[in-house]
């Protein structure tokens, strides 16, 4: 039961699901640490990270659309989180909020377990701080034919051109497609929506969503039906997840114990 030297840890997001609540919480239980992970939604966003410091809260997760607009409340702008300009994680030292960024990580790991063909065309739906990680590992990975398909057309030309890839605001023909947009997240406003044409889902190779709820979007469903090999958010939030808890907590479970954490967090 949690006491009065119980550590918090959180997350902030624009629609909080119980992923990363049941996933933490669950290695908390298996590893008798004395932390307790509970989600939050914020319409404040410079009054909820005040409370993070100020209550010592040890660690706090950040998900869209928190990810780049949480970067001028931060005090230290650690490697992973200064090289594409975008935080999913902030560790509290004594009141010093550290940013990091997991994502990046999780993307590239998939990417390399999945041998996606890095000399196939790439479209990456959205241009926010989940794109930049998106895009970043797409380029470390090898790809070179990379579109951003963005309707801001400035932060799309923005974010293209920072890694040497274009930018259209329209999807040409790829055979891998990344979704890393809102669309087709649960609660939301397009959560029955694809953001890719179901005849470019047909002819992909990869299809690659980083929505993680429901971890069936449509675009998932759809790239399931054509054959392709499919890359789920849910298997990037456990991956970026086990990273946050080393972050928080200084200890590194075994792959076996985060497995399990995963399947729980989505049963």
């Amino acid at each position: 039961m949690p006491d009065r030297d119980t550590v918090l840890c959180m997350s902030l997001s624009g629609r909080p699901s119980s992923i990363g609540t049941r996933f933490h919480n669950f290695l908390y239980r298996e590893l008798g640490l004395n932390y307790v992970y509970k989600a939050f939604s914020t319409t404040d966003l410079p009054a909820a990270i005040g409370g993070v410091r100020a209550l010592g809260v040890r660690g706090c997760a950040i998900s869209m659309p928190f990810k780049e607009a949480v970067i001028e409340l931060i005090d230290v702008m650690e490697p992973s989180a200064l090289a594409i300009d975008s935080v999913n994680t902030i560790v509290n030292d004594d009141g010093v909020l550290h940013a990091h960024n997991t994502d990046y990580a999780a993307v590239a790991s998939l990417l390399a377990a999945n041998r996606v063909d890095p000399g196939l065309p790439v479209a990456v739906a959205g241009s926010g701080g989940m794109a930049k990680a998106v895009v970043a590992a797409l380029r470390d990975h090898g790809c070179t034919e990379v579109t951003v398909v963005a309707r801001n057309a400035r932060a799309g030309s923005v974010l293209a051109e920072a890694y040497g890839f274009t930018h259209s605001e329209t999807t040409p023909p790829a055979r891998v497609l990344v979704n890393a947009t809102p669309i087709g997240m649960a609660g939301g406003p397009a959560a029955e929506q694809s953001p890719f044409e179901a005849a470019l889902v047909a002819r992909a190779d990869t299809v690659f969503d980083v929505v993680a709820m429901p971890p069936d979007t449509p675009l998932v469903r759809a790239g399931v039906a054509a054959g392709a090999t499919v890359i789920t958010g849910a298997q990037v939030i456990a991956l970026q997840a086990a990273e946050q808890f080393v972050l928080y907590t200084g200890v590194r479970p075994a792959p076996e114990l985060i497995r399990r954490a995963s399947e729980y967090s989505r049963a």
